[in-house]
């Protein structure tokens, strides 16, 4: 089933609200049918946001090893230097993505490296556009180690929509830059953390626009990355 969700563009993720989208607008297509053959076109109306939430575009990653990309779509609501000890371990550039119902949900790695840290936190459901809430929602944090050394942190974080992160890595997985590896379903936010002192610009302001494994979010400093080919992680 997960491979024909992928033919249709659409997140593996979303394979149980898919099948059950589909079997009860069926249904009830069936019922109103008896009644008027124009009412059974209206379960399709339901069945089609289920599909447009659920879209997972193929996308192509900026081969370029000093670039970190967007973990998700969405629009740039804060961008601030903050401590970040769980896995970073030092003054961190924060980057946070709202996602409105409208984008696509499913989260992207900014950078190749090996998942060396994951981290389930049990939290409320306040709506994602609150500054409260990355610190009170239910969050999953992953922690990727590039080549090199260099760490990096990406948190999902739900919203009042979203009761469900999926986040479908282990300790120990290699993801390549703009590899999938999950998704948080109806309405959200992602935060992106870079070691301050590894980043040589931020590319992105507040307010901007990015779409997940393409938008370049930071360019790295050339010292704090290792040249491709020497120990780059590649693509599953």
């Amino acid at each position: 089933m997960g491979r024909l969700m992928r033919l249709l563009c659409l997140a593996e993720y979303g394979t149980d609200e898919f099948l059950l989208a589909l079997l009860t607008s069926a249904a009830a297509a069936f019922a109103l049918r008896s009644v008027n053959p124009w009412l059974a076109l209206l379960p399709l109306l339901p069945f089609a946001v289920v599909v447009w939430f659920f879209r997972d575009p193929e996308r192509r990653t900026p081969d370029d090893v000093e670039l970190l990309v967007a973990p998700a779509d969405g629009t740039v609501t804060d961008i601030e230097e903050v401590e970040e000890p769980a896995f970073v371990g030092r003054k961190a550039l924060r980057i946070g993505i709202f996602l409105s119902p409208f984008d696509v949900h499913v989260n992207r790695a900014p950078y190749g490296g090996v998942v060396r840290y994951l981290d389930y936190r049990v939290g409320e459901f306040l709506p994602a556009y609150n500054p409260a809430a990355a610190q009170r929602n239910e969050a999953v944090c992953l922690g990727l180690e590039a080549a090199g050394g260099l760490r990096m942190l990406v948190k999902q974080i739900s919203g009042v929509l979203a009761r469900r992160i999926v986040c479908r890595v282990q300790l120990g997985d290699a993801l390549a830059s703009g590899q999938r590896y999950g998704m948080i379903k109806f309405g959200s936010r992602t935060e992106l953390y870079v070691p301050a002192d590894a980043v040589a610009v931020c590319t992105v302001t507040r307010g901007s626009k990015v779409k997940g494994g393409v938008s370049p979010c930071c360019k790295l400093l050339a010292r704090a990355v290792v040249p491709k080919g020497s120990g780059d992680v590649q693509q599953k």
